[in-house]
């Protein structure tokens, strides 16, 4: 197992009991179904060397929530606090909250503060702030953290413009990531053979599709707001990437899904259909958007009918028929359910097909009792979402930054959509 898979299903999604612990902050915010108070909760400024910076603590376990490290790792990260971050100007821009923009402010400074000599970020610091620059998911390398760092600097630009100081530096560090992820993308054509499979060279760690989607996402928000023809070329090479790891159709099983990583997929991060929507915009091509609502339309639905999968193993034989290795029903976690949400709610605006909005809500849902458990996973009083369903029975009750944030990037995401908004809480209602 590569870090490309292992870094996002080790200890951050088994609530893995770890050795700091530290006394809770409190704040709160309250508005339909957006609580913030956890999230705030594990939001804490922090001084080096005299810089203010904002910070997510990683982990919070049951039964009292105080805030807990990882030994090898840290207590907080940049992929959490990059996606904490936009929640937070997501949230500023919906509520006009002064409290979510300042911890967005904060959290920016993190971000940068965190960038490497190479363009690329650190992911953790350690209890007394020094960063984490050696251990394998920390390190300033092409990976996920740098991705989502390079994300939410692209959706910060613009948003504090009365801080010019800040704005010069949100535009140094995407310029300094950008310069050095040109030199790093692949420029191969070649294609692999994965059990079957006819698959990309070129997508990061050669095919994985997950992570081309983020880069996507982060450079199709950077394009809207700066017009860098420069990155268009990398928009469609990955674009083209994840077009072929789409397997199966309407008829057939996988049934259009897209496919992780290899011959794999995992529900985790699997945003690929949103990546392509919005490649389909920028690139003025139909046949992203064609595949993308390939997947929304007929994996989605089977997905939210079999109550969630975890991951699957496929092979193709030499019919071309694809056929099931190996089926995980668990873990199931917020990281899951929200690129299926996005997902649909972008497929919704850009085509007002009703069909998207209900899966959009179908899949929402799961944090409020639609799963396996008919248990609710967020909890609209304390603003937690649990770390997952682990099994048949059972629930894990800890509610660490990724699941609590992933709960409100899908939650926010509906309430900014009258229409999803109004479908969702009517059906909250009627249950």
């Amino acid at each position: 197992m590569s870090i490309h898979q292992k870094y996002n299903v080790h200890k951050r999604f088994l609530g893995i009991v770890s050795i700091f612990i530290f006394l809770p902050f409190a704040n709160s915010f309250a508005e339909g179904l957006i609580n913030t108070s956890h999230l705030d909760h594990l939001y804490e400024q922090i001084n080096v060397n005299g810089n203010k910076l904002g910070i997510i603590h990683i982990y919070s376990e049951y039964p009292d929530y105080k805030w807990i490290g990882d030994e090898d790792e840290g207590i907080t990260c940049v992929d959490d606090v990059a996606r904490a971050a936009i929640f937070y100007i997501e949230h500023y821009k919906l509520y006009h909250s002064k409290a979510s923009y300042k911890k967005a402010k904060s959290l920016i400074r993190f971000v940068i503060y965190m960038q490497a000599e190479n363009g690329f970020f650190y992911n953790f610091i350690f209890p007394d702030y020094s960063i984490n620059k050696t251990f394998k998911t920390s390190v300033a390398e092409p990976n996920w953290w740098s991705w989502r760092a390079l994300w939410c600097l692209a959706e910060a630009k613009n948003i504090f413009k009365e801080d010019k100081n800040l704005n010069k530096k949100i535009d140094k560090a995407i310029d300094k990531t950008l310069d050095s992820a040109k030199k790093w993308f692949s420029t191969k054509t070649r294609v692999v053979n994965y059990n079957g499979f006819e698959l990309p060279s070129w997508l990061p760690f050669e095919t994985a599709a997950d992570q081309s989607a983020l880069i996507i996402k982060a450079l199709c928000i950077y394009y809207k707001k700066r017009n860098d023809n420069s990155i268009l070329p990398i928009i469609k090479k990955l674009s083209d990437g994840i077009m072929m790891m789409q397997a199966g159709d309407k008829d057939n099983f996988p049934y259009g899904c897209f496919l992780s990583w290899q011959n794999t997929w995992h529900g985790w991060g699997n945003s690929q259909s949103e990546a392509l929507l919005l490649a389909s915009e920028i690139l003025r091509d139909d046949k992203y958007s064609t595949a993308a609502l390939n997947e929304i339309k007929y994996f989605y639905p089977y997905l939210i009918r079999e109550n969630y999968i975890s991951n699957f193993e496929l092979n193709k034989d030499e019919s071309k028929k694809n056929s099931l290795v190996r089926r995980e029903k668990f873990s199931q976690i917020a990281y899951e359910i929200s690129p299926v949400v996005l997902s649909s709610l972008k497929a919704y605006q850009l085509f007002k097909d009703t069909l998207f909005l209900r899966t959009a809500v179908d899949a929402g849902l799961w944090f409020f009792g639609k799963n396996v458990l008919n248990k609710h996973m967020y909890d609209t009083d304390s603003g937690r979402c649990f770390d997952g369903i682990i099994s048949e029975t059972e629930v894990n009750k800890n509610s660490g930054a990724e699941s609590t944030i992933e709960a409100l990037l899908a939650l926010i995401a509906i309430e900014k959509i009258p229409a999803a908004s109004k479908l969702f809480t009517d059906t909250i209602n009627c249950k």
